[in-house]
């Protein structure tokens, strides 16, 4: 499994200061979820669609909706820039999983229009 990792032991061990603390529970492991995470956006799925080695999706879904509301990945973003010492805004653009999909979605419409007008 370990080549469904995206991130190494020392991006992660970068990380883990960003993660909220566990309370009682055991916390799933936190590399699987954020590379599931990560899959599901780098590859414009949905997150029932990720691999099962990853976890449930539902995991990985509220892991996501979780860390968003709380602006985990924000902080994760500016934290390591921080440590680079650079002074930029890094910015993610998420509006190529949206065009990708809406593109995708047109173009099987498109097909299947065009056979049945030609036919």
């Amino acid at each position: 499994m370990s080549d469904l990792f995206w991130l190494s032991d020392a991006q992660m061990a970068r990380l883990e200061r960003f993660f909220p603390k566990s309370h009682g529970k055991p916390r799933v492991d936190d590399r699987r979820v954020l590379s599931g995470i990560i899959f599901i956006n780098r590859n414009g799925l949905r997150w029932r669609d990720a691999p099962k080695e990853y976890g449930p999706h539902k995991t990985l879904y509220n892991r996501w909706k979780r860390w968003s509301d709380k602006g985990i990945f924000a902080q994760m973003l500016v934290g390591l820039a921080a440590d680079h010492r650079e002074e930029q805004t890094v910015m993610i653009d998420a509006t190529y999983l949206k065009a990708h999909r809406t593109a995708s979605s047109l173009r099987a419409k498109k097909g299947g229009l065009e056979t049945s007008a030609g036919g």
